[in-house]
């Protein structure tokens, strides 16, 4: 039904109200969310952010009104509605606000809305008022209804959106739960590895004590292998207490300010014997003081753990243990270094650093219980045992897991270079200071 030209001409002296009173509107749209109880989060907002996309909301509703009979005009201003609608539902969201006190904000709108819809009708009057007035509520009805559609609609996109990134974290997380489920599970296999191979020497060794036929100096090296073997198991078992503590969270940093560079020169003097032992070098450089805040006793059993590793796999050449202050004046960090001539790591260098751990663990890790088969259990006539069996330094499996578990406990990073036959770096970085914890 086509509008009459009265009713025209009255829509368009009501666009022109709403325009001149487009501030008020806004004004008495705030008092009306202000004086809601049930509506708390607006109060908090400036003006600018309350009113947010509605100004361009009652354009569209205005020039909906102008539009009369025009069916693509009154499309488009329709369009523009939804559109501003959905903009201003989008920021209610992420200000704050739920589904319930943003359909309530819409709700006291279309009250200041309707309040000067009456006020400009009781004004005017004439032939074309109830014409005019009808359609110019049923667009008001209109425009409210589109604004809670669409502020309902961004809310559940919103939370949909939400949720899907959540489920992927979730994913995510259970990923990285299980493959840590699975590195410990392999460190622990490799322990029980290296106890049953020690316990297999034990036993060798025993039973070459106990054969009356056994040379004397057979007897004699059984003796020391039996030596060297109790220390290794000892040694194994600290660190499996050690890591099952860590793992526990019951291992706790005691800070302290330390000069780490005398501590750490005594740890190398202190290993050098094993580094000559083996016909290697141990060179220690740094500045003479270093002082620090940290834990000496976790520092030192990380570099220790570096050190005995790379001696380990060091045949030729030797070790540098390096440490150094490093890091801004607003970040304050200090690094230790350890570099070998050994074998190096064949890795690729874009592999996890868990993965490069593990494969620098497993690789130069003996086999103890090969010492026991150059023997049988109840020899006729026993045989003699592997140089390197019961060695301290041999084949724990868990001391870079340690070393993993202690620098996440002092807020350091692990860092690691190596090229096969040219040697392998460990870095750590520590911070010099650490905040209240």
């Amino acid at each position: 039904m086509d509008e009459s030209p009265a009713a025209t001409r009255m829509l368009h002296g009501l666009v022109r109200h709403l325009r001149e009173r487009r501030q008020a509107i806004l004004r008495s749209w705030q008092r009306l969310v202000d004086g809601d109880p049930q509506l708390t989060t607006a109060s908090s907002l400036p003006k600018i952010q309350f009113n947010d996309h509605i100004p361009e909301v009652l354009g569209a509703f205005e020039r909906r009104l102008l539009a009369g009979d025009s069916s693509w005009a009154k499309l488009e201003a329709i369009e523009d509605q939804k559109e501003g609608a959905a903009r201003h539902g989008l920021l209610r969201w992420q200000q704050g606000y739920n589904q319930r006190e943003t359909a309530r904000e819409w709700g006291h709108l279309q009250l200041a809305l309707l309040e000067e819809l009456e006020t400009f009708g009781e004004a005017i009057g004439g032939s074309g008022d109830v014409e005019a007035m009808r359609l110019a509520r049923r667009a008001l009805a209109r425009l409210i209804g589109d604004g809670v559609s669409e502020s309902a609609t961004q809310y559940a996109e919103l939370r949909q959106s939400d949720a899907a990134v959540r489920a992927a974290e979730l994913e995510r997380a259970l990923e990285s739960l299980s493959f840590l489920e699975q590195q410990r599970a392999q460190a622990w296999r490799e322990a029980a590895h290296d106890l049953r191979g020690n316990v297999g020497v034990l036993e060798t060794a025993v039973a070459v004590l106990d054969h009356d036929a056994a040379p004397q100096a057979m007897r004699a090296q059984s003796m020391e292998v039996l030596r060297r073997t109790v220390q290794s198991l000892h040694a194994l078992l600290v660190d499996l207490m050690n890591l099952s503590r860590l793992e526990a969270g019951q291992e706790k940093a005691r800070l302290e300010t330390i000069d780490v560079a005398r501590t750490l020169r005594e740890l190398c003097d202190s290993l050098r014997p094993l580094a000559k032992k083996r016909n290697l070098f141990l060179h220690a450089a740094g500045p003479g003081t270093l002082e620090v805040e940290g834990d000496s006793v976790k520092v030192v059993r990380i570099a220790q753990n570096l050190l005995l590793n790379a001696l380990r796999y060091t045949k030729h050449g030797g070790v540098l243990a390096a440490w150094e202050a490093c890091g801004s004046e607003a970040r304050p960090q200090w690094q230790l270094t350890i570099s070998d001539s050994g074998p190096g790591i064949t890795a690729s260098t874009t592999a996890p650093m868990a993965h490069k751990l593990e494969e620098a663990t497993r690789e130069g890790q003996p086999v103890a219980s090969d010492a026991a088969e150059s023997i049988s259990e109840t020899p006729s006539e026993p045989g003699p045992l592997a140089e390197s069996a019961g060695d301290p330094t041999h084949g724990e499996g868990i001391g870079l897991t340690i070393v993993k578990r202690l620098c996440e406990l002092l807020d350091a990073s692990l860092e690691l270079e190596s090229s096969p036959e040219q040697g392998t770096t460990f870095r750590v970085t520590f911070p010099r200071g650490y905040a209240q914890r």
